[in-house]
């Protein structure tokens, strides 16, 4: 996928990406695909994102903003907080993060987890991030609980000290912990160190990480954290967003009824930030567990608040971020060089880094690679964009953001983007400023801009496959010395919190309202899912269509009975390579020209799969969909499958097997699926990469004959959601698939009615040496099938472990600190579930937590069975959070093709309210004690063997020991 990266303030509604393309003459690109002239170009494009809000601001420095959205019976809520990496002085990195995780174990008049009280009212979309410049905290929550939700936010901010205890403290110390090695863990784990600490000089507020250092973690006190909260948590310090079904009046009387008594506090001093300068260009080469050879260019940039954003955005855009850039067009459909290309920035608001990468091909010397990326981007410097590609980098960039539009809150939506333009600019419209400033731009602006910028010393860090020789326990911190001998800018003043502001009485002011019990819940509006329309093709292809208008977007999926469950065994990577060749164009088009295509429609198809089936996706502006639906037409009918492009595919999808074999979680679930599931068609790898030796001998003609046996119109259905009508949906169908005749051969048919074998509970530990967190995978494979009623089922395992307030993940993450996050679920397809349980914990903890994970599940299905609180928080999270499920057509798409794929009636998400509220204890406890059976779940464990092997005999489980595979 690649990125389609935009300015801060509006990346949260940008949402587009598409596969790599080739190097052919773009002019040679087809133009009949392009929108017609009916006054549908890219300012009245742009003109469709508007996000219309009011403002207000309380004595005590509060800044609301207010957007009305009344599609859906929702508001989200966005507390954002000035106050970042940036803001902590040496000794103190990582207080910002680790604040964010303190605000979510209760306040004053709320103590307990945060979370509990946003799933009993059937929130959706909640948590909190920390970046280098911000704090924020979200959560979308039915109209009627609003109160409580703002009952809840205000009382952390204003009457939290109380809550903070040392205990508190400690645990969030360890959670925080093992979150920064789950990172480290990962291949390419070390690169957050490695840009900061190269870009930016010692002491500088950039320099240190977000997640921080493990010795300034350890020594965090208490009176620490409670002087970070005195210093940078005052209302004048943050900006709330309500935005969904709510008005400027009703939020004016609740915002003041809930925050209007918390005091301001001190004035937060951002520290003074340059965009650092490298004397020269500077190079690293470092050993992590990948698959290939990446190199990285990096630049230091501005931040958001320059002018300079906006051009560089479309810079790197069109550089490696559409599939149609000039570093794919050359490096990897061209000269063959790369297996993949990408240019995109991280942003902060003061300073940034662009940055480009390439992953070498195997068999290619990485010189050669590195002197033909820097003569691309040499030539991109000195040219710039060409008019066609500037025009194709903002229309896509713009049609994802209409998507975006249509959610309120949640991780992007419009309460983000108002937040960040109110929070960074004093302007809740600034993404107006920055879209109209992207329309204006031209080839010369942004060549001038890159110019700028891309001229100065870059750094370059090369990561080699191999065993790293430094791990990231150490890193992460501020470290202050005098870098003037680096001929880096002198590290700034470091930022000290003022230690005399008040005292944590002083901020338990009076309370003008009742904090003595949660207000109450108002009267729900339970879900209306739109009526399910349909109809069928003349060629007999079925049609399930669902109106939604909220944005002028229309999505289109069309799904085959296949999957990754069609490849034999012997061919394992079929499906994914077909998928892949897709991707590189039709019989008419070549892969750029393909992609050139997308762009001008601001269209983007895709191409996936399950285990169960094989899909294909458009999204469209609803204005041009019946020429995107031409070329999906093109797209899923006529693949080109030629020789040279599968070559391309096939090493990238070896590439892909290969990094999935360095990833823990990935490499684990590799090897215990086949473990689980044996003969049984679910017994292959889940990601469907299939098997190497597979992959490097299919043919052109075996894609193809796999094309033609499954893709086919006797084994298609047709899901559309969006800004259009039946008729016109089936008009447009017509047109573009109703000449599409089944072949003459018969259509296939997969079983699924093969044993499983008789589980055997055991552990198969597979060597990963240097893992600083081990990765426990488990797994039972159980008698239910997808079409069941699996009601109770699921309700069980969430209070077991499928929730964030889970006896699992509670037990090792909230209590023992062990875990970032445990859980276990049930994986839902068409035939075989399967309860899985995943927890990746410190490596020294490895078979407690095995332990601990049998005290769980026996005593639940045992005498610790649900308790009548569990089944309140299970019955209110589950009915309550249905409307804020649906609020998207994404979301009603997917809601769609399960009531078909399950043989759900219409109305099943209406009515599975009722069987919701009607659940008692003892039916979650039989479904637990038939399902959830201890003593048949295989684990497979990803870490060091040398650190977790001595551990595993506490366990009782009989164990193995494998090298991991690469």
């Amino acid at each position: 996928m690649k990125r389609l990266s935009m300015m801060t303030s509006v990346l949260a509604l940008a949402l587009g990406g598409c596969a790599t393309v080739a190097d052919t003459d773009m002019a040679a690109a087809p133009v009949a695909a392009a929108p017609d002239a009916e006054g549908d170009d890219l300012a009245q494009l742009v003109d469709q994102v508007q996000i219309p809000y009011e403002t207000f601001t309380l004595p005590n420095g509060l800044t609301t903003v207010v957007h009305t959205d009344r599609k859906a019976p929702l508001v989200a809520v966005s507390v954002w907080y000035d106050v970042g990496s940036k803001h902590e002085p040496a000794g103190k990195t990582g207080f910002a993060h680790l604040f964010e995780h303190l605000m979510f174990n209760g306040s004053e008049n709320a103590d307990g987890d945060f979370f509990e009280p946003l799933q009993q009212v059937g929130a959706t979309g909640f948590n909190g991030t920390t970046n280098a410049d911000r704090t924020n905290y979200f959560e979308t929550v039915p109209t009627a609980a609003l109160d409580r939700v703002l009952m809840l936010e205000s009382d952390r901010m204003g009457y939290l000290l109380g809550a903070v205890t040392q205990e508190k403290l400690d645990n969030q110390i360890g959670v925080v912990q093992n979150e920064k090695r789950r990172g480290d863990n990962q291949p390419f784990g070390l690169l957050r160190y490695e840009v900061v600490e190269n870009i930016f000089p010692r002491g500088h507020p950039y320099y240190h990480s977000t997640i921080g250092s493990m010795d300034d973690l350890t020594n965090a006190s208490l009176d620490d954290v409670k002087d970070w909260f005195k210093d940078h948590y005052g209302p004048n310090n943050a900006v709330l967003v309500l935005a969904g079904d709510i008005d400027l009046a009703t939020a004016k009387e609740k915002v003041t009824e809930w925050f209007g008594a918390i005091p301001r506090g001190d004035e937060v001093v951002d520290p003074a930030i340059t965009v650092p300068q490298l004397a020269a260009d500077k190079q690293k080469i470092i050993k992590d567990q990948v698959s290939t050879t990446r190199i990285y260019r990096m630049w230091p940039i501005p931040g958001e608040t320059s002018a300079d954003t906006v051009p560089l955005a479309l810079a790197q855009t069109t550089l490696g971020g559409l599939a149609s850039s000039r570093l794919d067009n050359a490096l990897v459909r061209g000269q063959g060089l790369a297996v993949s290309v990408s240019s995109w920035a991280w942003t902060n608001e003061d300073a940034g880094v662009f940055i480009v990468q390439a992953d070498l091909k195997p068999g290619v010397e990485r010189a050669a690679l590195e002197a033909a990326l820097d003569q691309q981007i040499a030539q991109f410097i000195t040219e710039g964009p060409t008019t066609d590609e500037l025009d194709r980098s903002k229309t896509s960039i713009v049609s994802g953001l209409i998507g975006g539009l249509e959610s309120v809150g949640g991780f992007g939506g419009k309460a983000v983007t108002l937040a960040e333009g109110e929070l960074y600019h004093d302007n809740p419209g600034h993404y107006r400023t920055q879209l109209e400033s992207m329309v204006d731009a031209t080839p010369a602006s942004v060549r001038a801009v890159t110019q700028k910028w891309l001229t100065k010393p870059r750094f370059s860090l090369i990561v080699e496959p191999g065993e790293r020789t430094e791990g990231g326990e150490n890193r992460g911190g501020a470290v202050v010395a005098d870098t003037t001998g680096e001929g880096l800018n002198a590290a700034p003043v470091e930022f000290y919190c003022n230690p005399d502001f008040c005292d944590p009485d002083a901020m338990r002011m009076t309370k003008a309202q009742d904090r003595s019990q949660l207000p109450p819940v108002g009267q729900l509006t339970d879900l209306d899912f739109p009526d399910i329309e349909r109809a069928t093709l003349s060629n007999g292809m079925e049609v399930y269509f669902a109106r939604r208008d909220a944005v002028p977007k229309v999505t289109v999926r069309m799904v085959f009975d296949a999957g990754y469950t069609a490849d034999d065994r012997d061919e394992l990577g079929t499906q994914s390579l077909m998928l892949a060749a897709m991707d590189e164009g039709t019989d008419d088009l070549d892969a750029t020209q393909l992609a050139i295509a997308q762009e001008r429609l601001g269209a983007s198809i895709n191409g996936f799969a399950n285990l169960d089936e094989t899909s294909f996706q458009l999204s469209s502006l609803s204005t041009r969909l019946a020429p995107s639906l031409d070329l999906f037409a093109d797209f899923v009918r006529n693949p080109g499958f030629r020789a040279d492009d599968l070559e391309r595919v096939r090493s990238q999808q070896l590439n892909r097997i290969s990094a999935e074999m360095k990833n823990p979680s990935s490499a684990g679930q590799r090897v215990l699926t086949p473990l689980v599931f044996g003969p049984h068609p679910y017994g292959i790898p889940g990601s469907g990469l299939g098997d190497a030796a597979v992959v490097e001998g299919l043919t052109p003609a075996e894609l193809d004959a796999a094309h033609q046996r499954w893709i086919r119109p006797d084994n298609a259905q047709v899901f559309v959601v969006g800004d259009t009508t039946l008729a016109e949906t089936v008009s447009l169908l017509e047109a573009s698939f109703g000449d599409w005749k089944a072949p003459a051969t018969a259509l296939p048919a997969k079983t699924y009615d093969v044993d499983v074998p008789a589980p055997e509970a055991r552990i198969v530990l597979l060597n990963r040496p240097n893992s600083p967190q081990s990765v426990i995978l488990g797994a039972r494979v159980l008698d239910t099938r997808g079409t069941d009623d699996n009601t109770v089922l699921i309700a069980a395992n969430e209070v077991l472990g499928g929730s964030f307030l889970s006896r699992i993940n509670m037990n090792l993450r909230e209590t023992k600190g062990w875990s970032y996050g445990s859980r276990s679920g049930v994986t839902y397809n068409r035939d075989r579930l399967v309860y899985a349980v995943q927890a990746e914990v410190q490596a020294d903890r490895t078979g407690d937590s095995i332990v601990e994970l049998e005290k769980e599940i026996t005593g639940f299905v045992g005498d610790n069975g649900v308790t009548p609180a569990e089944l309140e928080r299970t019955i209110n999270g589950n009915v309550r959070e249905l409307p804020g499920q649906f609020e998207t057509s994404n979301s009603v798409l997917a809601g769609m093709v399960n009531i078909v794929k399950y043989d759900r009636p219409d109305d099943y998400y209406e009515t599975i309210a009722d069987k919701y509220r009607a659940l008692t204890a003892e039916e979650l406890a039989k479904a637990a004690r038939e399902n959830f059976v201890y003593g048949d779940i295989v684990y497979v464990v990803v870490g060091d063997a040398e650190v977790v092997e001595p551990q595993l005999e506490r366990t009782g489980l009989p164990y193995t020991v494998q090298e991991l595979d690469h």
